[in-house]
């Protein structure tokens, strides 16, 4: 038997499927969300949709915007010269909250795992190869710490190594098996402080 209606059985349900929300989470928030002004929900709503509708990939970096090119790859004053390689949009965000990092991103959606499927093709790693060849004087590798990670770190280093550009790695301060968006800004600088060249 059912405990609650159809309706907040499935909100509850879609609510449950985010990454990081649980059940009792999804039923917190379900029961809030139903508790919210018509107008806020509305407001809400309508959020969403717009950021769906809007939202997509900076044709140079590849992270998350709503302009052509991000805000990061557009400042003239950063290093274009310098990049660093991150899995994911939430990592460079972690990245940029730290305030010292002043060169560009690129994002590659991923990390080589085959145990997954995820191969070499299946990240950004061809547009990473026709960036470099403008004028890049380094690539940080900023891959999480994980097996996938270290395997997607190496790969890059292998591409990149023969064209005479200098390839470093993010130093240790960063768990092994940690994702770079959950760690302290603190942490990350240090990591970024003490690359090594590989």
């Amino acid at each position: 038997m059912d405990l609650y209606s159809g309706y907040i059985n499935k909100l509850i349900d879609e609510l449950a499927g985010l990454p990081g929300i649980g059940s009792k989470s999804a039923q917190r928030l379900a029961f809030h969300l139903i508790n919210l002004p018509k107008d806020k929900i509305n407001r809400l709503v309508k959020t969403i949709v717009e950021a769906k509708e809007n939202v997509r990939y900076c044709k140079e970096c590849f992270t998350l915007t709503d302009s052509e090119v991000c805000p990061v790859c557009a400042d003239a004053k950063r290093d274009h010269g310098t990049i660093m390689v991150v899995e994911n949009t939430r990592d460079l965000a972690a990245y940029e909250k730290t305030g010292k990092y002043g060169g560009i991103y690129h994002v590659l959606h991923g990390a080589i795992s085959p145990m997954l499927g995820i191969g070499p093709g299946d990240i950004r790693l061809k547009e990473l190869v026709t960036r470099v060849q403008e004028n890049v004087s380094e690539v940080i590798i900023a891959t999480n710490s994980s097996l996938e990670g270290e395997t997607t770190a190496m790969y890059i280093s292998k591409l990149i190594k023969p064209t005479g550009i200098k390839v470093t790695r993010i130093a240790s301060g960063v768990p092994v098996g940690g994702d770079l968006e959950y760690i302290d800004e603190v942490t990350l600088l240090r990591a970024l402080e003490g690359r090594v060249e590989m």
